[in-house]
């Protein structure tokens, strides 16, 4: 009799859960778990639906036609840990809209049109571990825009309209292991920009329009792994651009202006093993410098206009030395002296290059 009755509840449960999918969606349930899928992608809704299934767990509200997030959208479903509105038309966010969505673990606002985000419109998400919001125009950044978050994992801000990171733009991300700021319009970085970051292991600042980096501006990043500077317009890089990176191990540099580097660039940096410096505009470099990075196993430094003299002794000789992998040898060649254009690096013997005042 009790198996009856048990078998009768949960019969009850699922067709109310069943009975509570909007209609316009489909809705599944997790097998032995008490959570509902709530399906509504591509169905051209204009709103979240009024009422969800009591133990829904995600909702897929992709590539539909919202245009704005009203408060408490996510009222009706307390259990809710994941929500997907990525490919809508989003331009403003109530500031409580996400109220009360403590359990809430990923949050995808990508490919929106969202110029700008509400202050402390996140402060809810306690649990937040995923929130991606490229794709969209956000122009600007302020410290209190992501007041809460101390658990935020990962933040996607790639293909916005940023232009400056101001102080403290990240400060209440504790937790934050990666951070993707690629394809902005980013000119200034405070030097102040990264403080409280000190988890972050993932920098990526590609494709934006950096000229400098004020000295210190990543010392706060005491764990960072890898950097990524890639098609800027860097014409500088120092050992004390770098400093407090003692944890770095991934610096590429590619596609920048970079004419030289000091024999302690990477002073600060004892961990390093790959390096990309290819196109760039070194016309020489110190190889003792690369030889003495003990822990280096790839070195790009392809598509730059060597220029082959003297200056260079030390970098054939490592090139000629090294076990560390590095640039395909055919693309790593002199501009200058005319008598050894296009020669490659590796094919030069030291005591041929000339010196010349």
């Amino acid at each position: 009799m009790k198996l009856v009755a048990g078998i009768a509840v949960l019969w009850l449960w699922v067709a109310e859960a069943v009975e509570n999918c909007p209609s316009d969606c489909k809705c599944s349930q997790k097998s032995s778990t008490e959570k509902t899928e709530v399906n509504c992608q591509r169905r051209g809704l204009q709103s979240i639906p009024p009422k969800l299934p009591l133990d829904s767990w995600i909702l897929k509200m992709g590539e539909n036609f919202l245009q704005d997030l009203p408060e408490n959208i996510l009222n009706s479903v307390p259990k809710i840990e994941s929500v997907k509105l990525e490919r809508n038309s989003i331009k403003s966010i109530h500031p409580q809209a996400f109220a009360g969505a403590q359990r809430l673990m990923l949050l995808n606002l990508q490919g929106n049109r969202m110029s700008k985000l509400p202050v402390k419109g996140f402060k809810d998400l306690l649990n937040l571990r995923f929130l991606m919001l490229g794709q969209n125009q956000i122009a600007s950044l302020k410290p209190n825009m992501f007041i809460g978050m101390r658990n935020l994992s990962e933040l996607d801000l790639p293909l916005n309209a940023l232009t400056a990171l101001p102080p403290n733009a990240f400060k209440p991300l504790i937790a934050l292991k990666v951070l993707d700021l690629a394809l902005n319009r980013i000119q200034r970085i405070s030097p102040k920009a990264f403080v409280g970051l000190e988890e972050l292991l993932f920098l990526n600042l590609d494709n934006n329009k950096l000229k400098n980096i004020q000295a210190g501006t990543f010392g706060p990043l005491i764990g960072l792994e890898m950097l990524v500077l890639d098609n800027n317009l860097l014409s500088t890089l120092t050992a004390s651009t770098l400093e407090g990176l003692s944890n770095l191990q991934e610096l590429y540099i590619r596609k920048n202006e970079i004419e030289s580097l000091p024999p302690d660039v990477f002073r600060h940096t004892p961990k390093l093993t790959h390096v990309g410096l290819s196109g760039n505009r070194l016309h020489a470099i110190d190889g003792n410098m690369l030889a003495n990075m003990q822990g280096l196993k790839e070195v790009y430094l392809h598509d730059n206009p060597w220029k082959c003299d003297c200056s260079i002794n030390s970098l054939v000789h490592y090139v000629a030395q090294t076990r560390a992998n590095h640039s395909p040898l055919q693309r790593l060649r002199c501009i200058s002296p005319e008598e050894f254009r296009d020669r490659p690096i590796h094919q030069l013997k030291a005591e041929e290059l000339p010196c010349r005042a």
